[in-house]
């Protein structure tokens, strides 16, 4: 038996469930009246199955579909340039030697480099505490590209890609692209919501925190 409705949009439930629902309703809805019992519960219930008999569509299952989605890891997306005035080389030397990024960018506890392309980055996370992971290089050229991604099953999907560029009086533009993104899972769930804009905006401070570490780094020793 199969139920046909004039509604545009492809039912969501299937059929052996759109006969059950007209069956239940179809009692419900007579047991109301048979009784005579002005039972506003029921009589909806009733209403609402054979809704879902005739329509082929389920509200509930729909809203409650809707927010799984949205529960769902959610992602930080950086996206973001700084001109910093010291030459491109200094700038993507010191980019390359990755244990300086917890120098200035705060959101990171340490990174330990295990060799020349794979390496160990700590992040401290309020409420669930450090989150560890290692990541790759995936791509490298002198001078001009660091890209970097997370090694597959890490608790945290990361990808980094920073470009490096002369600009004029020997300055060196930075263009970063940097992503964070929670797994799923439960873990994942306790991450997403500290994935927030609020953690965008202390990532992009980071960077921008960049380049006063750097103009200032020979007055510090560093």
């Amino acid at each position: 038996m199969q139920l046909h409705t004039h509604q545009d949009a492809p039912a969501d439930i299937g059929d052996a469930q759109r006969i059950l629902s007209a069956v239940g309703g179809s009692l419900l809805v007579y047991y109301v009246t048979r009784k005579h019992k002005a039972d506003s519960l029921l009589l909806f219930g009733g209403a609402y199955l054979l809704y879902r008999a005739v329509s082929g569509h389920c509200p509930i299952s729909a809203a409650w579909k809707a927010t799984s989605r949205h529960a769902h890891p959610s992602n930080v997306n950086v996206r973001t340039h700084v001109v910093v005035n010291k030459p491109r080389e200094q700038v993507y030397a010191f980019w390359r030697s990755l244990e300086n990024w917890p120098l200035f960018m705060r959101h990171l506890g340490n990174v330990d480099e295990l060799d020349r392309t794979t390496s160990a980055w700590t992040m401290k996370m309020p409420g669930i505490g450090d989150i560890r992971w290692e990541a790759n290089i995936v791509r490298e050229e002198k001078d001009s590209e660091l890209s970097l991604a997370s090694v597959p099953g890490a608790p945290i999907d990361v990808t980094a890609k920073i470009n490096f560029a002369s600009t004029p009086g020997n300055a060196t533009r930075i263009d970063v692209m940097l992503s964070y993104r929670a797994p799923a899972g439960v873990i994942g769930q306790r991450l997403s919501r500290l994935l927030t804009p609020g953690f965008r905006e202390k990532i992009e401070s980071d960077i921008y925190h960049f380049k006063h570490f750097i103009e200032n780094a020979g007055k510090s020793g560093v």
